[in-house]
């Protein structure tokens, strides 16, 4: 069986399932926080709605058989145990067949929420955790020697996400092939982190140097990955310390810690010890394994295809499962930032006198000397779905007028979301919503105002209403 193992590549898995547990820890602790206001009962994109037009097999999920807040938040909290217990090393405490069990579980217990989260869990990043999820399963644990197909398919798992986000952008926006999109990025990405506004002032030369490194950490580095080692080492670390430039300079969930998990199981040979000597693999994992690996070969034919594709697709899943998918990300750059402001009041009669107070979002930008906070790798999806609708009312077509509705109901779930409610007493009895434009102030305007942000208004996105005349409702 010298062929299936990889007794040097110890350290790798070790490193890589540990911060993979930790990373679902995180996602299932971000669900039982959010789920209430965002997918509950009467959430703003409730999952009964979802689970009576969506059948079992087009979104698979426990919550198709059984739906309540109360087993959603028993089903997440129990989740974020079980990550947690893995992440302190129980998966290596028990037999084989069990560490495999505990993870295809985490996976399985991840992937209800997902297929039915709807918008909110319409991310890359959350088929990528559940991608690695799956593969994680089958690296066993410290009782055997890690598979070699399961390594080198961590390692075209990898490839995959940076070379479909390399591809992405040269195929997209002309500002990635001239070498000026981060001119404008570090601005307008969806959520900017404490270092953004330092990175924005960069001299122009440097965001051209950050760009062409990025272009050889997504389209060099990636093909080295299939080499011997110490290639393949080194190129996989140059790919984890671009993914940690991208941690310091914005908050993109845990894109970048999965993303830097799959590195390092690629770069752990550079500097692990003596490998462990464990046993000869069981027959029966030998078979599981390479069935396996056979299966995610298969399923590899049509992100392959789309990697080719001159029409590429990001961030897409091709069955039910999100086994194998394709990744890419900021195929475009906004060169301009814009915010949706949500304000309520007090007054019943609304007029040119009447004032307005803000609700304050954790992660989006608002009150313009608020200097922008680090959330990840956890995820504020409200946040991050405010970034879209101010891009375009499409993207909170289905979400934002019951948003509002329950701002009008001072709803405690939906306050939870916020950082700041200016009602805490009575609702509001009108909200409205407005489009500013931002951008980040000058050293000077810094120095001379304490403001990180400078904003005008530019147009109305929700003029205010009322409970009664909210649109959609009687």
């Amino acid at each position: 069986m010298e062929w299936f193992s990889d007794p040097g590549s110890w350290l790798g898995r070790l490193v890589f399932q540990r911060l993979l547990a930790v990373l679902y820890l995180v996602a299932f602790l971000a669900a039982a926080h959010q789920f209430r206001a965002l997918l509950g009962a009467r959430g703003m994109l409730p999952i009964p709605t979802f689970t009576a037009r969506v059948p079992f097999r087009l979104a698979p999920s426990v919550f198709q058989l059984h739906y309540s807040d109360r087993f959603f938040a028993l089903w997440s909290g129990s989740g974020a145990v079980l990550a947690a217990a893995v992440a302190a090393g129980a998966a290596d405490a028990v037999p084989l067949w069990a560490a495999m069990v505990l993870w295809a579980v985490l996976w399985a217990m991840y992937l209800s929420i997902v297929n039915v989260g709807q918008t909110w869990y319409g991310f890359g990043w959350e088929t990528l955790l559940l991608e690695a999820g799956a593969l994680a399963v089958l690296l066993g644990n410290a009782d055997t020697a890690p598979p070699v197909l399961i390594m080198w398919l961590l390692r075209w798992l990898l490839f995959r996400v940076e070379f479909g986000a390399g591809l992405i952008k040269m195929r997209g926006d002309r500002c990635w092939r001239d070498l000026t999109c981060l001119y404008y990025h570090h601005e307008t990405q969806p959520m900017p982190g404490p270092l953004s506004w330092f990175f924005h002032h960069l001299p122009a030369p440097l965001h051209r140097v950050e760009t062409a490194a990025n272009h050889v950490a997504q389209l060099v580095l990636p093909v080295l990955l299939f080499t011997p080692q110490p290639v393949a080492g080194w190129a996989a670390l140059g790919m984890a310390a671009t993914q940690l430039w991208l941690v310091l300079s914005g908050n993109f969930a845990w894109l970048n810690w999965v993303t830097i998990a799959l590195a390092l199981s690629a770069a752990a040979p550079l500097w692990a010890g003596p490998p462990s000597a464990p046993g000869p693999p069981p027959v029966w994992f030998v078979v599981v394994v390479t069935a396996a690996a056979v299966g995610v070969l298969a399923l590899s034919y049509r992100p392959a295809r789309n990697l080719l594709s001159r029409g590429q697709l990001m961030n897409t899943s091709y069955e039910p499962l999100h086994l194998v998918n394709s990744y890419g990300a900021f195929g475009s750059i906004t060169r301009v930032r814009r915010e949706i402001v949500v304000e309520g009041t007090a007054d019943a009669v609304t007029g040119p006198e009447t004032t307005w107070h803000a609700y304050e979002f954790h992660g989006k930008p608002g009150e313009p000397g608020r200097l922008p906070r680090q959330f990840a790798p956890f995820h504020l999806r409200l946040d991050w779905l405010m970034w879209f609708a101010a891009l375009s009312p499409a993207y909170a077509r289905s979400w934002f007028v019951p948003f509002v509705a329950r701002l009008l109901e001072n709803d405690r779930d939906t306050l939870r979301l916020l950082r700041r409610n200016p009602f805490p007493d009575l609702p509001p009895a009108r909200v409205r919503a407005r489009v500013f434009r931002y951008r980040f102030t000058t050293w000077r305007e810094l120095r001379e105002t304490g403001a990180w942000w400078h904003r005008s208004a530019e147009r109305e996105f929700l003029p205010p209403v009322s409970r009664s005349t909210l649109p959609g409702r009687r």
